[in-house]
């Protein structure tokens, strides 16, 4: 099995009990092949704790969050590989239709595929399991 890969950023908010100001932390990872979040805040003034987490796609604020603090990972392919396995898993992964495949098939070619580190590294796991050397890199 391959190892996880995440990333984790902190926050300021309002607590959504008191309105006091509070640190909260989120978290995006890959585990075992799936991709996976969690966000949690905890109130030292009231008291108030919640936490979230799923396995569906993550939180617009989140992922905006992380991508400001880390920045963007690349997916990078091997330029010779067959652009049919690639388009197969981009359609199946990332749901793209027939009428925009090819947009998304050069932005990978060319290096302009980005997101957080774990969702690219999801894509690089697919990839290489069609047989298309992948990785997922910062540049």
């Amino acid at each position: 099995m391959e190892p996880s890969v995440h990333e984790s950023v902190g926050f300021s908010a309002g607590c959504p009990d008191c309105g006091a100001k509070l640190e909260g932390w989120g978290t995006h990872a890959l585990v075992g092949g799936s991709l996976r979040w969690d966000t949690g805040i905890n109130c030292p003034a009231c008291g108030c704790a919640v936490l979230s987490c799923g396995d569906d796609e993550v939180p617009a604020e989140l992922r905006a969050r992380l991508l400001a603090d880390h920045g963007p990972a690349r997916l990078q392919v091997d330029p010779s590989a067959g652009g049919t396995a690639i388009m197969r898993v981009l359609r199946v992964e990332l749901g793209v239709d027939l009428a925009n495949i090819r947009s998304v098939l050069h932005t990978v070619l060319t290096g302009d595929h980005s997101g957080t580190l774990p969702e690219m590294e999801f894509l690089a796991r697919k990839l290489r399991a069609a047989g298309v050397d992948a990785v997922a890199a910062r540049p």
